[in-house]
């Protein structure tokens, strides 16, 4: 009689604990730190009515608000990818003395303190400072105005664009531009035509992430908008006031909205990126 072999059974050399152990702890770190403080604004909300929530998220001087953290965050966020690649591709593509620095200063808006980078730009961009001057002379003010709550957030932006595209870039093989430079391809052909459908996805992602953040930043923009109502103030402002106040419900029914608005928009991007990319392996 012949005996039957067990089965070779592959042994785990995972270095993580197994699959159901590493879920569960994800799952509760998650949940610890995203999930339960996210649902703990709708637990805020239970003793508010329909009709109070609409009446403070419709306000005048709160719809306001909308527009100038939405409109600033959107420009500042197109810039930032435009001069995100840009930066990207030099970073990437170039070698000269001090690159290694330059890299790690993108990182700089991270590790820096908003308040501090908000003061920085107030003082720089002012009427008396040594930048704002320069445009000062020409009529154009800069702090207190959206010009400056733009540049602010190009600032703690940027970052985020960079580090999307870089790694994009690292990887992309200079043969595809060679190949298409032999056949007569010019610079810029090359590059919406090889080098663009690539980097497309991450340019989104960074657009994203960028967009997100300058939505809700609070510290480096507060000194540079002037704070006036109707025309320089940010929606975080107006939920820290609510705050002072003890107006909680109030404060929590701005963040809602935003909160709604960031996941939306992080959710549409999310599907653009899955369309781009399958339309790049069909």
């Amino acid at each position: 009689m012949f005996r039957l072999k067990r089965p070779f059974k592959k042994q785990n050399n995972s270095v993580i604990p197994g699959f159901g152990l590493s879920m569960g702890i994800t799952i509760t770190m998650l949940s610890f730190i995203v999930l339960i403080p996210l649902f703990s604004v709708f637990l805020i909300l239970t003793d508010y009515s329909f009709s109070e929530f609409w009446k403070v998220v419709t306000d005048k001087q709160t719809v306001a608000a909308y527009r100038v953290s939405l409109s600033c965050s959107a420009i500042a966020a197109v810039i930032n990818v435009v001069f995100g690649t840009l930066l990207a591709w030099v970073l990437t593509r170039y070698k000269f003395p001090l690159r290694r620095v330059l890299d790690g200063l993108i990182e700089l808006p991270f590790a820096l303190p908003t308040a501090v980078a908000g003061i920085a730009l107030t003082t720089l961009y002012s009427e008396d400072g040594w930048i704002g001057r320069l445009f000062a002379k020409i009529g154009i003010e800069i702090s207190y105005t959206r010009i400056g709550i733009v540049i602010a957030m190009i600032f703690i932006g940027i970052p985020f664009v960079v580090r999307s595209i870089q790694p994009v870039l690292e990887k992309l093989d200079p043969q595809y531009e060679e190949a298409a430079s032999s056949l007569g391809a010019g610079h810029c052909r090359i590059f919406f035509k090889v080098v663009f459908p690539e980097i497309l996805p991450a340019a989104l992602a960074g657009f994203g992430l960028a967009f997100a953040r300058a939505v809700g930043e609070y510290g480096s923009v507060v000194f540079i908008a002037g704070n006036i109502p109707y025309e320089t103030q940010i929606v975080p402002l107006i939920i820290m006031n609510k705050l002072e106040q003890f107006n909680y419900p109030a404060a929590t029914s701005i963040a809602l909205v935003m909160v709604v608005f960031a996941f939306v928009l992080l959710f549409f991007i999310n599907i653009i990126q899955a369309q781009i990319n399958k339309a790049a392996r069909g």
